[in-house]
């Protein structure tokens, strides 16, 4: 039963934890097993294998860890580094922030490109940095592919570019957090060394597995890593893979078979058609917000996010006050402005396994809660926009052709 029950279902629309899948769901609703007896390797080695199509690489070597993002950004950062190592890290959103927060704690040396929220990483500043590196002290660059806080997504394949341009040899750590399996993702293609992402967010699971992807030459670096790490050390998981059983510590069991069923329905829809469903249910977003009259926080047109929109109000509306009112009145959970944007934005999520009709019934709320704190919106404005787009693009469901 809900800890506060709300008649009919609850419409969840912040950029993460996502909606489940039925299928997910049941899954999940199982006993404890024995992890050592054969049935959890035999799912695990599946699970490995096919875990690396969503990230799009060949070559690189999986982690699933029972942790969250935030665990699997400290997996990255010291299996692969050592304390005073240097680091350039893009700072255009909470996430990116608290990320430079984690490396500073952890004693790296961090070379901070910060940019106004709502821009994205300053690539002129990286490429000047990197002319000016002959020494190579740089040896990592961090970057969020899809700030959630501002609803930016960063262009990776441009920071490979750069990388290879200056012949530099800085490893390229990416969290992929809120893209990954949402917006296209070409680990191998763009030479990303260490990527990650969360199972709340595109993989439609409970929060609790941070899944890291390494490249070789990731693998090749922590040969020099000195940086202190015991939960997250790769080199544990190694070793157990290489006998087979996968797990030096206790996983959840139910998570996996969670992880087993979300892949297979990921792998039913296929992979670039959901990447196509978020960039739609991201444009029709967009028009919605054009429609009321509102302005998307992104500032530019090759920034726009497919798995978040944060829409800025007016300077006499606070957007903490419709984020509550979407909660206490109409069952719809939207996402808060966060720290330098608190107040000032409110996110619609658009991610996971949410399709359009659910994605309209939640842009009525916004007009109806818009309507309750005085904004002077006209009724029905955004959803005729949004649908008029979808009813154009929306493709036959592929297994009910």
């Amino acid at each position: 039963m809900d800890y506060m029950y709300g008649p009919g279902r609850h419409h969840l629309f912040v950029p993460g934890p996502v909606n489940i899948p039925e299928p997910v769901i049941r899954a999940m609703n199982r006993n404890n097993e024995d992890y050592r007896s054969p049935a959890i390797p035999a799912l695990t080695k599946t699970l490995l294998e096919d875990v690396k199509k969503i990230f799009k690489t060949t070559s690189g070597t999986p982690f699933l860890f029972p942790t969250t993002g935030t665990g699997a950004w400290e997996s990255a950062l010291t299996n692969t580094l050592s304390p005073g190592d240097r680091i350039v890290s893009f700072l255009i959103g909470q996430f990116s922030l608290l990320w430079i927060d984690q490396q500073k704690r952890l004693n790296f040396n961090v070379d901070v490109v910060e940019s106004e929220w709502g821009q994205g990483a300053n690539l002129q500043v990286l490429a000047s940095k990197l002319s000016q590196d002959e020494n190579h002290s740089i040896k990592a660059i961090c970057i969020v592919h899809n700030e959630t806080a501002t609803g930016v997504t960063n262009d990776i394949s441009a920071v490979r570019t750069l990388l290879d341009h200056y012949k530099h040899p800085a490893l390229l750590l990416v969290d992929g957090v809120s893209s990954i399996c949402a917006i296209d993702f070409r680990m191998d293609e763009w030479g990303v060394d260490v990527a990650l992402t969360g199972s709340q967010k595109a993989l439609s699971l409970p929060t609790g597995l941070g899944i890291v992807c390494a490249s070789p030459k990731a693998l090749e670096a922590t040969k020099t890593s000195k940086s202190l790490k015991v939960f997250f050390d790769w080199s544990d998981y190694l070793k157990f893979y290489k006998l087979g059983t996968y797990w030096p510590y206790t996983p959840s069991i139910q998570l996996l078979y969670g992880l087993r069923a979300a892949l297979d329905l990921i792998f039913e829809e296929g992979l670039e058609n959901i990447i196509a469903r978020h960039a739609r249910l991201g444009k029709a977003t967009r028009l919605a917000v054009e429609a009321w009259g509102l302005k998307n926080c992104t500032q530019k047109e090759e920034w726009i996010s497919n798995t978040v929109t944060a829409v800025v109000v007016p300077p006499h509306i606070d957007s903490t006050e419709i984020v509550k009112r979407a909660w206490k009145r109409y069952n719809l959970s939207l996402g808060l402005g966060l720290n330098k944007v608190a107040g000032k934005v409110f996110r619609i999520g658009h991610l996971g396994n949410v399709n359009e009709l659910q994605l309209l019934g939640c842009l009525a709320g916004v007009e109806m809660i818009l309507k309750d704190v005085g904004y002077p919106i006209v009724m029905g404005s955004g959803v005729a926009a949004a649908s008029t787009y979808l009813q154009n693009h929306i493709p036959l469901i592929p297994s009910r052709i």
